[in-house]
């Protein structure tokens, strides 16, 4: 039993790694390596209550958590009321110290519904409405999803500093799934117990508390979901919402468009672990059903592979001209590399936003030059996307030198929906209302963080966008905002 658990949790680790790369996720592994002083791993920083990391029953020393347990998430210098010193408070604060107005403001200028009638009920007191964020933060690699974390901290620390839903503060609980089943298990028991809802949540391992939250009816309002199971899961969604079976074949039509021959002969290779299989065989089914890709050679390449020179020897066999790939950049790396050192040169070569990561930049040098992902979000590097600069500057409020990632962007979404929907439902206010107008949802764009997603029928949003590395740059290069084109069904993976 100990060697099949150890097996799970060395598998764990592949899947932390790889299972979203089909998400069209910039995966950023190991955010922060160090465990120690890491947000939601020992213990609270900035009012927001950490879980201890440690197994079930396992009490934590004395100053490990604050006494009093859960408080109002204080703003980034320590006081409920204002933004760290010097900061900005986000774009679209008043700068006269007042609340910010409109679609850029912590409750999105969505319309207050009535108090009348509001009730004290799990998770919220006359004083506070706790919230939970469940994600893997240590584990195999300590800090994994931090970034989804610190994210809805920041988006509760915004929201504090100017508002509150009918009296009441935020208050954030960070709970430890520790890349594992189990674990996130537990995590969602004191969740269904403990907070009126989950909030901005990313776990490899989703599939863990499916059932416990759909069980008690917990509104789970994630950054992404990525197991079947949680796509089940009656009162959860995910702020980018996918099913693995639906494709979208926005990029895929535009590569065929833009490179008619090369689609005709393409490879598809992944890691061969988690999810990732399934996804990559499910994308190229869609690229073919959808865009009239010819994928000849669809392989997978273990975890422990280090030489990459077979891989790229058949493709060279095969004439290969267009290569797409899915698994962490440190892998991509190591396949552009061996491409190079072999003299192989396809006419394009895609990923999802895994290696939409400066630290991908840093390693892969000359080799980055020309590559293409995919994203249903905006770039980070666009300044004039408010929503996204928003994210940016409370991020570095509440974690300075905080890396902004895929993740964060979707788990800040998750909040503001949150947000929003609590404000609008007022006295109303269940976690049976809020599933509900969750239910509704059908257009959500985070105030234009990321492409309509349709929480309602929780699929594949249609369009996406294509960004190419060029002259040490990401730069977009498909038209208009986003593409939008069909959601192709698989037959894979539904």
């Amino acid at each position: 039993m100990v060697t099949s658990t150890r097996l799970r949790r060395t598998t764990g680790v592949v899947l932390v790694l790889l299972a979203l790369t089909a998400c069209g996720s910039q995966l950023d592994p190991a955010t922060v390596a160090k465990a120690s002083g890491q947000d939601g791993t020992t213990g609270t920083s900035s009012g927001t209550t950490g879980d201890t990391g440690l197994p079930a029953g396992e009490v934590p020393a004395a100053g490990d958590v604050p006494a009093g347990g859960e408080a109002p998430a204080a703003g980034p210098a320590g006081d409920p009321g204002a933004p760290a010193a010097g900061g900005t408070g986000g774009a679209g604060a008043a700068a006269d110290g007042g609340k910010a107005k409109g679609k850029g403001s912590p409750t999105g200028g969505a319309k207050a519904a009535s108090c009348e009638g509001f009730k004290n009920q799990t998770g919220i007191t006359d004083s506070t409405i706790s919230l939970a964020n469940v994600s893997d933060i240590s584990g195999p690699v300590p800090g994994i999803f931090e970034s989804a974390q610190q994210a809805t901290r920041a988006y509760v620390e915004y929201f504090n500093s100017q508002n509150t839903i009918c009296g009441r503060k935020l208050a954030l609980t960070n709970l430890d799934s520790r890349a594992d089943a189990g674990a996130d298990q537990q995590a969602y028991i004191k969740a269904c117990s403990d907070a009126f809802a989950a909030v901005g949540s990313m776990s490899a391992f989703d599939s863990g508390g499916a059932a416990t939250a759909d069980s008690c009816g917990l509104p789970d309002i994630r950054s992404t979901i990525v197991n079947p199971e949680r796509q089940s899961c009656k009162s959860c969604f995910g702020a980018y919402s996918i099913r693995t079976n639906l494709i979208s074949d926005a990029a895929s039509k535009w590569f065929a468009q833009k490179f008619p021959d090369a689609v005709k002969n393409a490879a598809v290779l992944y890691i061969n672990a988690g999810a990732a299989p399934v996804n990559a065989k499910s994308m190229a089914a869609g690229f073919e059903k959808g865009a009239g890709w010819k994928v000849n050679y669809l392989q997978g390449i273990d975890v422990a592979e280090f030489n990459f020179a077979p891989y790229v020897q058949q493709m060279k066999d095969k004439g290969i001209r267009a290569v797409t790939y899915q698994g962490p950049y440190q892998n991509s790396v190591k396949l552009q590399q061996a491409m190079a050192q072999q003299g192989f040169k396809p006419d394009f070569y895609l990923q999802d936003p895994t290696i939409y990561d400066r630290r991908y930049i840093q390693q892969a040098g000359s080799a980055a030059e020309g590559v293409y992902i995919y994203s249903a979000n905006d770039l980070f590097e666009n300044t004039n996307n408010a929503e996204v600069q928003l994210y940016l500057s409370w991020l570095q409020q509440v974690k300075p030198g905080a890396i902004p990632n895929y993740y964060g962007l979707y788990a800040w979404s998750a909040a503001r929906l949150f947000v929003e929907k609590a404000i609008s439902l007022g006295g109303k206010l269940t976690r049976e209302s809020l599933v509900g107008a969750l239910r509704a949802t059908s257009a959500w764009t985070g105030n234009g963080a990321h492409t309509a997603m349709n929480l309602s029928a929780a699929t594949t949003p249609p369009c996406l966008k294509v960004v190419q590395y060029t002259g040490g740059k990401w730069q977009q290069v498909s038209p208009g905002d986003y593409m939008c084109g069909t959601v192709v069904d698989s037959g894979i993976g539904g």
